[in-house]
């Protein structure tokens, strides 16, 4: 899209920085953002302003209302680009906090990580090329970086003025972790070395990890039953973790604030279990589930499986439900016989009738006793 530079956009103080645009330039509305953001462009500033709001007016009311919709407290604009004015400031808090929401803006992010944008040729102008101060922390390379060259570094902004001395917000990201960092009133070059201070403290205190290597951090082992008496760790069975699909989601935290929250996993994730403890048990087996709800965007759901096989305990009772199964499968109409059955089926019949022939048996032996009793022996007397 190509917008017009109009007359009343023109309208700065004269030591104002420019991006050096002319009336009636016609010229995309891209460039304009790159010119506005890498040489702190005032003109361009107010021709944005007048082209998202009409007037720079109204655009300065939609700053506002957008400064206090993020929750600035202390901040409060009267022009689109920031020259002096007593009734026009901010804080390093307030800064942090519309920074943060700008950078999640992908074209903002693009603008604020170059280095050096191609501005092209307009009906005005010829095509040139400009570059921005912010270079210092994003040029060079790990092998040959300049004096404060910041191999993490993704932006974002320099100002400077008389008022508020050099300034510097910047971002930076390091294994997860994304920083800002808001430098104000300060040296040239003490921006610079202010903000790696600020950044390596910050990366030195928050981590960002997955749910996924949360969990691992203190995995879950569940004890399990009906395992084989020869089972090494008598049915102790820790819990594998595993993603569902690409997610991409992460948690980032103090390394305090992560430790506890591995801890007390319960208390941030919801585990559920699906299968019962019961041994055999195959690695790779799905136990359960768990769900991170992240504060904004859609429940990740992981799978909760088995480390290694259990196997069940040898001569171990069946269970009812296996019992039924049988039952169910069984089609004959006689149960199979075994002596097992057999002695169940007969021993109440055999113990009633002991009891019965148990009497007359008794006393068949106590007559039989009576008939042997021996006659005495003949007696003689002389």
């Amino acid at each position: 899209m190509k917008v017009v530079v109009s007359d009343s956009a023109l309208m700065i103080p004269d030591d104002s920085s420019t991006m050096h645009l002319q009336a009636g330039e016609e010229i995309p509305f891209i460039d304009v953002l790159y010119g506005t953001m890498l040489l702190s462009g005032n003109d361009g500033a107010n021709v944005i302003a007048e082209t998202v709001s009409g007037s720079v007016s109204e655009f300065v009311n939609l700053m506002n209302d957008t400064a206090a919709a993020f929750g600035c407290t202390s901040t409060h604009f009267v022009n689109a680009h920031g020259y002096h004015d007593d009734n026009h400031y901010s804080t390093a808090r307030d800064i942090a906090l519309i920074t943060r929401r700008a950078m999640e803006n992908e074209t903002f992010r693009e603008i604020a990580a170059a280095t050096s944008y191609t501005i092209s040729r307009t009906n005005k102008q010829r095509a040139r090329t400009i570059t921005t101060k912010s270079s210092y922390m994003l040029t060079g390379t790990d092998e040959k970086p300049n004096k404060y060259y910041y191999s993490y570094a993704t932006g974002v902004k320099t100002g400077s003025h008389s008022m508020a001395g050099y300034c510097f917000v910047g971002s930076a990201e390091k294994e997860g972790v994304k920083l800002i960092s808001v430098v104000l009133f300060t040296g040239n070059r003490a921006r610079w070395a202010d903000t790696i201070k600020l950044m390596n403290y910050g990366f030195s205190q928050y981590a960002s990890v997955t749910p996924e290597e949360l969990y691992n951090m203190h995995p879950i082992t569940i004890y399990t039953s009906r395992y084989s008496t020869s089972d090494p760790d008598r049915g102790r069975l820790q819990l594998l973790c595993r993603a569902t699909g690409g997610e991409t989601t992460r948690i980032t935290a103090t390394h305090a604030t992560l430790e506890k929250m591995a801890n007390y996993l319960s208390d941030y994730m919801l585990i559920d279990y699906t299968r019962n403890f019961q041994a055999p048990i195959a690695a790779g087996e799905q136990m359960g589930t768990m769900t991170y709800v992240p504060l904004s965007g859609e429940p990740v759901v992981y799978s909760l499986v088995a480390s290694r096989d259990i196997d069940a305990r040898e001569n171990i009772p069946k269970t009812l439900e296996q019992i039924q199964a049988e039952t169910d499968a069984d089609t004959s109409f006689f149960p199979p016989f075994s002596v097992k059955l057999a002695v169940i089926l007969f021993a109440p019949v055999l113990a009633l009738a002991a009891l019965i022939l148990l009497p007359f048996i008794l006393r068949k032996k106590h007559r039989s006793r009576r008939l042997k009793t021996p006659k005495p022996a003949n007696r003689y007397v002389k």
